[in-house]
Protein backbone atom coordinates (compact mmCIF):
# COMPACT_ATOMS: atom_id res chain seq x y z
CA UNK A 1 0.00 0.00 0.00
CA UNK A 2 1.49 3.70 -1.34
CA UNK A 3 1.80 6.35 1.79
CA UNK A 4 -0.65 8.39 2.03
CA UNK A 5 -0.44 12.16 0.83
CA UNK A 6 -1.00 14.90 3.04
CA UNK A 7 -1.18 18.38 1.53
CA UNK A 8 -0.95 21.70 3.63
CA UNK A 9 -1.71 24.73 1.66
CA UNK A 10 -0.16 28.51 1.80
CA UNK A 11 -2.06 31.83 2.93
CA UNK A 12 -5.11 32.55 1.20
CA UNK A 13 -4.79 28.98 -0.58
CA UNK A 14 -7.18 25.94 -0.12
CA UNK A 15 -7.20 22.78 -1.74
CA UNK A 16 -7.60 24.56 -5.16
CA UNK A 17 -3.44 25.02 -5.42
CA UNK A 18 -3.28 21.54 -5.05
CA UNK A 19 -5.21 20.35 -7.93
CA UNK A 20 -2.83 19.45 -10.80
CA UNK A 21 -1.41 17.46 -8.10
CA UNK A 22 -3.90 15.88 -6.43
CA UNK A 23 -5.44 14.61 -9.68
CA UNK A 24 -1.90 13.56 -10.87
CA UNK A 25 -1.18 11.29 -7.78
CA UNK A 26 -4.09 10.17 -6.63
CA UNK A 27 -4.53 6.96 -9.12
CA UNK A 28 -1.11 5.85 -6.87
CA UNK A 29 -1.35 7.17 -3.04
CA UNK A 30 -4.37 8.60 -1.29
CA UNK A 31 -4.25 12.44 -1.03
CA UNK A 32 -5.89 14.60 1.33
CA UNK A 33 -6.22 18.05 1.75
CA UNK A 34 -5.93 20.06 5.62
CA UNK A 35 -7.64 23.40 4.99
CA UNK A 36 -5.37 25.75 7.25
CA UNK A 37 -8.24 28.09 7.99
CA UNK A 38 -9.46 27.24 11.65
CA UNK A 39 -6.69 27.91 14.00
CA UNK A 40 -4.46 31.27 14.75
CA UNK A 41 -1.38 29.63 15.66
CA UNK A 42 1.03 26.97 14.07
CA UNK A 43 0.75 24.54 16.87
CA UNK A 44 -3.13 24.26 17.11
CA UNK A 45 -2.78 23.73 12.98
CA UNK A 46 -0.83 21.31 13.46
CA UNK A 47 -2.19 19.36 15.81
CA UNK A 48 -5.19 19.74 13.81
CA UNK A 49 -3.33 17.88 10.88
CA UNK A 50 -2.02 15.17 12.75
CA UNK A 51 -5.79 14.55 13.90
CA UNK A 52 -6.91 14.48 10.82
CA UNK A 53 -4.17 12.43 8.72
CA UNK A 54 -3.48 8.75 8.91
CA UNK A 55 -1.17 7.40 11.33
CA UNK A 56 1.82 7.62 8.83
CA UNK A 57 1.98 9.83 5.40
CA UNK A 58 3.85 11.90 3.13
CA UNK A 59 3.66 15.75 4.45
CA UNK A 60 3.34 18.19 1.33
CA UNK A 61 3.39 22.10 2.13
CA UNK A 62 3.23 24.89 0.56
CA UNK A 63 4.38 28.77 1.45
CA UNK A 64 2.34 28.67 4.93
CA UNK A 65 1.83 24.90 4.75
CA UNK A 66 5.93 24.68 5.11
CA UNK A 67 5.28 26.45 8.38
CA UNK A 68 3.28 24.37 9.55
CA UNK A 69 4.87 21.47 8.33
CA UNK A 70 7.98 21.85 10.63
CA UNK A 71 5.14 22.09 13.23
CA UNK A 72 4.10 19.08 12.44
CA UNK A 73 7.58 17.31 12.22
CA UNK A 74 8.14 18.94 16.14
CA UNK A 75 5.15 17.37 17.07
CA UNK A 76 5.07 14.15 15.62
CA UNK A 77 8.08 13.22 13.59
CA UNK A 78 7.93 9.28 13.37
CA UNK A 79 4.96 9.97 11.82
CA UNK A 80 6.42 11.66 8.52
CA UNK A 81 7.30 9.38 6.39
CA UNK A 82 8.94 12.10 3.17
CA UNK A 83 8.57 15.65 2.99
CA UNK A 84 8.08 18.10 0.59
CA UNK A 85 8.48 21.86 0.82
CA UNK A 86 7.00 24.34 -2.11
CA UNK A 87 8.10 27.47 -1.52
CA UNK A 88 8.31 28.25 1.34
CA UNK A 89 11.52 29.32 4.45
CA UNK A 90 12.20 28.12 7.63
CA UNK A 91 13.08 31.67 8.80
CA UNK A 92 11.19 33.19 11.26
CA UNK A 93 9.79 37.19 9.37
CA UNK A 94 12.26 39.85 10.03
CA UNK A 95 11.29 43.26 11.97
CA UNK A 96 10.21 44.68 8.41
CA UNK A 97 8.05 41.54 7.47
CA UNK A 98 6.38 41.63 11.36
CA UNK A 99 5.67 45.36 10.48
CA UNK A 100 4.00 44.67 6.66
CA UNK A 101 1.72 42.09 8.33
CA UNK A 102 0.77 43.61 11.37
CA UNK A 103 -0.03 46.54 9.43
CA UNK A 104 -2.57 44.07 7.14
CA UNK A 105 -3.88 42.58 10.35
CA UNK A 106 -4.99 46.10 11.23
CA UNK A 107 -6.60 46.83 7.79
CA UNK A 108 -8.72 43.53 7.98
CA UNK A 109 -9.80 44.17 11.22
CA UNK A 110 -11.27 47.13 9.62
CA UNK A 111 -13.27 45.84 7.40
CA UNK A 112 -10.67 46.73 4.19
CA UNK A 113 -9.74 42.70 3.34
CA UNK A 114 -9.64 43.06 -0.32
CA UNK A 115 -8.44 39.74 -0.39
CA UNK A 116 -5.63 38.64 -4.04
CA UNK A 117 -5.75 41.78 -5.85
CA UNK A 118 -4.92 42.80 -9.33
CA UNK A 119 -1.57 44.46 -7.44
CA UNK A 120 -0.85 41.78 -5.53
CA UNK A 121 -0.43 39.27 -8.05
CA UNK A 122 3.47 39.64 -9.51
CA UNK A 123 4.20 38.87 -6.06
CA UNK A 124 2.78 35.30 -5.88
CA UNK A 125 3.49 34.52 -10.31
CA UNK A 126 5.97 35.02 -12.55
CA UNK A 127 5.26 37.74 -14.93
CA UNK A 128 5.15 35.86 -17.91
CA UNK A 129 1.54 34.67 -16.55
CA UNK A 130 0.06 37.90 -15.44
CA UNK A 131 -2.22 37.84 -18.43
CA UNK A 132 -3.49 34.33 -17.92
CA UNK A 133 -6.93 34.89 -16.69
CA UNK A 134 -7.53 30.79 -16.10
CA UNK A 135 -4.16 31.14 -13.73
CA UNK A 136 -4.90 34.77 -11.97
CA UNK A 137 -8.75 34.16 -11.31
CA UNK A 138 -8.01 30.67 -10.14
CA UNK A 139 -5.97 32.66 -7.55
CA UNK A 140 -8.83 35.26 -6.79
CA UNK A 141 -11.31 33.00 -6.63
CA UNK A 142 -9.37 31.36 -3.33
CA UNK A 143 -8.48 34.20 -1.63
CA UNK A 144 -12.20 35.30 -1.93
CA UNK A 145 -13.19 31.36 -0.68
CA UNK A 146 -11.27 31.85 2.41
CA UNK A 147 -12.69 35.30 3.65
CA UNK A 148 -11.31 37.38 6.00
CA UNK A 149 -11.51 35.99 9.35
CA UNK A 150 -9.88 32.97 8.04
CA UNK A 151 -7.41 34.86 6.39
CA UNK A 152 -6.87 36.82 10.16
CA UNK A 153 -6.47 33.76 11.71
CA UNK A 154 -3.69 32.53 9.03
CA UNK A 155 -1.81 35.86 9.59
CA UNK A 156 -1.71 35.51 13.42
CA UNK A 157 -0.50 32.20 12.80
CA UNK A 158 2.38 32.76 10.36
CA UNK A 159 2.94 36.01 12.80
CA UNK A 160 3.69 33.70 15.79
CA UNK A 161 5.60 30.77 14.28
CA UNK A 162 8.52 30.00 15.60
CA UNK A 163 12.33 29.86 14.12
CA UNK A 164 12.20 26.39 12.24
CA UNK A 165 16.07 26.61 11.47
CA UNK A 166 17.02 24.89 14.00
CA UNK A 167 14.99 21.84 13.53
CA UNK A 168 16.33 21.30 10.46
CA UNK A 169 19.21 19.14 11.10
CA UNK A 170 16.93 16.63 12.86
CA UNK A 171 14.77 15.94 9.88
CA UNK A 172 15.59 12.53 9.18
CA UNK A 173 13.05 11.82 6.67
CA UNK A 174 13.74 12.45 3.15
CA UNK A 175 13.09 15.74 2.21
CA UNK A 176 12.48 17.53 -1.27
CA UNK A 177 12.67 21.10 -1.72
CA UNK A 178 11.11 22.48 -4.39
CA UNK A 179 11.00 26.66 -5.36
CA UNK A 180 9.97 29.05 -8.42
CA UNK A 181 13.45 30.81 -9.76
CA UNK A 182 11.87 34.04 -9.51
CA UNK A 183 9.74 33.54 -6.40
CA UNK A 184 9.39 36.93 -4.75
CA UNK A 185 7.61 36.25 -1.61
CA UNK A 186 10.00 33.20 -0.34
CA UNK A 187 13.24 33.62 -2.59
CA UNK A 188 15.25 30.71 -3.44
CA UNK A 189 17.94 31.63 -1.15
CA UNK A 190 15.56 30.31 1.30
CA UNK A 191 15.06 26.89 -0.22
CA UNK A 192 18.90 26.25 -0.55
CA UNK A 193 19.68 27.13 2.89
CA UNK A 194 16.56 24.51 3.94
CA UNK A 195 17.51 22.02 1.45
CA UNK A 196 21.44 22.00 2.60
CA UNK A 197 20.51 21.53 6.17
CA UNK A 198 18.92 18.80 6.38
CA UNK A 199 20.50 15.50 5.98
CA UNK A 200 18.34 13.97 3.19
CA UNK A 201 18.00 16.91 1.44
CA UNK A 202 17.42 17.61 -2.12
CA UNK A 203 16.40 20.84 -4.08
CA UNK A 204 14.71 21.50 -7.17
CA UNK A 205 14.56 24.82 -9.01
CA UNK A 206 11.19 25.45 -11.54
CA UNK A 207 12.21 27.74 -14.24
CA UNK A 208 9.69 30.58 -15.17
CA UNK A 209 7.93 30.58 -12.15
CA UNK A 210 7.58 32.42 -8.92
CA UNK A 211 5.54 31.80 -5.85
CA UNK A 212 2.28 29.23 -6.52
CA UNK A 213 4.79 26.68 -8.39
CA UNK A 214 2.07 23.91 -7.91
CA UNK A 215 -0.06 26.81 -10.38
CA UNK A 216 2.04 28.13 -12.46
CA UNK A 217 3.85 25.02 -13.63
CA UNK A 218 1.74 21.54 -13.14
CA UNK A 219 3.72 19.58 -15.04
CA UNK A 220 7.01 20.30 -14.22
CA UNK A 221 6.24 20.09 -10.82
CA UNK A 222 4.00 16.74 -11.07
CA UNK A 223 7.11 15.26 -12.87
CA UNK A 224 9.60 15.84 -10.34
CA UNK A 225 7.05 14.91 -7.64
CA UNK A 226 6.64 11.56 -9.13
CA UNK A 227 10.11 11.09 -9.93
CA UNK A 228 10.89 11.25 -6.86
CA UNK A 229 8.71 9.62 -4.82
CA UNK A 230 8.57 6.66 -6.74
CA UNK A 231 12.72 7.10 -6.16
CA UNK A 232 12.16 7.16 -2.60
CA UNK A 233 9.49 4.12 -2.75
CA UNK A 234 12.46 2.31 -4.09
CA UNK A 235 15.22 3.25 -1.81
CA UNK A 236 12.82 2.02 1.08
CA UNK A 237 12.24 -1.16 -0.43
CA UNK A 238 15.72 -2.17 -1.25
CA UNK A 239 16.70 -0.77 2.03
Amino acid sequence: MATPIVFLPGLLCNHTVFGPQTESLSPNYPTFVTELTHYDSVAALARQVLTEAPDRFTLIGLSMGGYVAFEVLRQAMSRVEKLVLFDTSARPDDDATRRRRRGLIALSRQGRFKGVTQRLLPQLVHPSRLGDPALTDTIIDMASDIGREAYLRQQTAILGRPDSRPLLPSIACPTLVVCGREDVLTPLERSKEIAEAVPDGTLEIIEQAGHLVTLERPDAVNRILLRWLEATDEVRKTG
